[in-house]
This record gives C-alpha cells, structure tokens and sequence, in this order.
C-alpha cells in the first residue's frame, strides 16, 4: 500500500529548443508527471535573453549598439552583458591578452562574421596595420551605473565567452525550480548538477576533433562542475587548400597555428571554462598548463597528430 511518505517516483525529462545558431539542452530527473511548460518557458528566456544581449549576429543586441557607439560616449547595458564583459576582462587580464573580446573586426576581416564570406585581404590589411589598444584599458566599466564606454575604437565580440554564460543562466533557472539532478548545455558547453538516481555522476562525451564526424572519443564525467571546448575543427575557412580556425591569436593579429585541434576545460562555472578554454587554444599547451594548475581547473589538450595531454 502507498503511503503518504513514498516519494513519487523519478524519472528522466528532457527540454531542448534553438539558440545562438545552435541548440540548447536540458535533461534532468523529476518526479513523474511533473508540469515542465513554465521550466521549459523560463530556460527558453534565458537564452533567448543571452542571445538579444550578445550576439554579433542581431543588428539589434545591445552588443552590436555598444559597438555602433561613438568612442567616448556611455553606453547604458543590462547586467547580464554586464557580467560578461567584466568576467572577460578579468581572464583577458589573468592571460596576458590572449582572451581578447575586442577582435571582432578581425573576425569579421577573416570571414567569420555575420557576413559568412571568405577573408578579405584589404579588411586583414587594414585591421592589422592599425594600431590598436588593449582592450582591457580601452573599454571602461561603470559597474554600479550599469553603463560602459570606449576610450578607443572596438569592435568586440563574444563568442568565446557567451554560450558559456547562457549554460550557467540554465543552471540558475533549473536551481530556482529545485531541481537536483541536471544536466544542461548549449553545443559544447555543459554543466550538471548532482548525481543521477542510480548514484552515477553525469557523463559527457568527450567529442573527437574530427570536422568531419561527431564520433566521441571518450567520457567526461561531471558533478556540481562546467565543461567547455574550444577547438579549429567545427568553425574553419578554406584558402588556398589551407584550413584556418576561427581563434584569432590577438597578438599576431591571425588565425592561430600551433598544432592544437581543441581545448576542454573543466570548472565550477561554464562562463569561465568557456573563456579559458577559448585562452587556452591561443596560449599553447606550456603556458595554458601552468595557468590552469594555478588555478585548479582540469583541462584536455588533443593535437592535431591525435595525441592527448589531460589533467582530468
């Protein structure tokens, strides 16, 4: 006989939609039956809010009207591109400059902006030759006015920090919903939270660099952890019989090149693994090493030789 105290039982749910280009994604044990219209309406807000803040992509974002600004002038921005720009500069300083937000028009130069067309040899000309300001002194944060300028020209962009913002929106959405069991992600960036019922942690395949295939390579496990990736292999332009990765190395104002086909890293929150992996791609596997033991996170360098060096 069921008693008041036996508790429902509890069973895998999952939510997914698009965003960002891409698709997002929730799996999560509940009890069975539970009503997931308003989890599944609020996990859709918090990207879609992400996206309408962040993306180069939407003439409208509030990324795109900082970027439009005259240099100068405040720019007054929600506290969620607030939170992003701080956090970028914070790793942008921590790395030297090897995370770097202001490349977007380097970026756009080549071909992997919202144009989608292929470099533009007088674009590349033009913004490498231009002396240029670090971003972290160039661009002015007001915190607590929730407003920011440019002391010099920027384009910036956010894709190496962004997604990793929207998976820990998710992860704040499923808490305040009292879900303990979860695992959420937007592409490559994931965060989980608990265990699964059968006292498993949860498992995250750990996708081979191939642009080619989505075949894994392995398992990354994680519990009350972020995981992000950053790789040349998904996102790649094709010149003269030569692929270039979409990471731009913003001090030889180009497409990196160091044998290096993606970056995982591992830490309490997706925004950061999300920077650092980006970071990461561009430092070398030396200088990335010592930085991510410095600061506790777990990383997985693959070579495009196919060897792995792992720290996980």
């Amino acid at each position: 006989m069921k008693t008041s105290t036996d508790a429902a039982p509890v069973v895998r749910h999952a939510l997914n939609g698009p965003t960002m280009g891409t698709r997002y994604a929730a799996v999560f044990f509940a009890p069975e039956g539970m009503a997931t219209d308003a989890l599944a309406a609020s996990l859709f807000e918090a990207v879609d809010r992400v996206d309408r803040q962040m993306s180069t992509w939407k003439p409208e974002s509030d990324l795109n009207r900082l970027n439009a600004a005259p240099v100068g002038d405040w720019v007054t921005i929600p506290g969620e591109l607030m939170r992003v720009l701080a956090e970028a500069l914070k790793i942008g300083r921590a790395t030297g400059g090897a995370f770097d937000i202001g490349v977007g028009a380097l970026v756009a130069a080549w071909g992997f902006g919202p144009g989608g067309r292929q470099p533009d040899q007088s674009l590349i000309a033009a913004s490498s030759a231009l002396p240029r300001a670090a971003t972290t002194e160039a661009l002015r944060l007001d915190v607590g006015g929730d407003r920011v300028r440019k002391m010099a020209p920027l384009c910036l962009d956010l894709s190496g920090i962004a997604k990793g913002f929207g998976v820990d929106e998710m992860a704040r959405v499923m808490d305040a919903f009292g879900i303990g069991s979860w695992l959420v992600g937007i592409d490559g960036e994931m965060r989980a939270r608990g265990l699964k019922p059968d006292g498993a942690p949860w498992a995250v395949a750990h996708e081979r660099p191939d642009r080619h295939s989505r075949e894994a390579m392995g398992v990354i496990e994680l519990t009350d952890m972020a995981v992000a990736t950053s790789g040349n292999y998904r996102h790649w332009v094709e010149v003269e019989g030569k692929l270039l990765s979409h990471t731009m190395d913003p001090a030889t104002r180009e497409p990196i090149d160091n044998g290096i086909a993606s970056v995982s890293v591992l830490a309490a929150e997706c925004m950061a693994a999300d920077a650092w992996a980006t970071a990461f791609m561009v430092l070398g596997v030396e200088a990335a090493s010592k930085l991510a033991a410095a600061s506790g996170m777990g990383t997985i360098f693959v070579f495009n030789d196919g060897t792995v060096r792992s720290t996980i």
